[in-house]
């Protein structure tokens, strides 16, 4: 049986290369800029506010714009 791709759907290693190239720097910097606000809390604070803020950036910023940056490139 042959396998068929759907061509509407983005390629997952390119899916995955250009997830890891947005949230590299995305989570390095968002740590970086609350490292010193966020000092006081433990850890599992930090992640805490951290975790929401950096996915509703990926969910409603990034993934939006690389979609339409590299949207026909993700399904070739």
């Amino acid at each position: 049986m042959t396998q068929r791709v759907r061509r509407d759907q983005p390629v997952r290693w390119k899916l995955w290369a250009l997830m890891v190239a947005a949230l590299y720097p995305l989570i390095t910097t968002g740590v970086a800029v609350a490292a010193p606000v966020l000092e006081p809390l433990p850890m599992a604070g930090r992640f805490a506010v951290i975790v929401p803020v950096m996915v509703a950036l990926m969910v409603w910023v990034v993934v939006p714009l690389l979609h339409r940056l590299f949207g026909s490139w993700l399904v070739r």
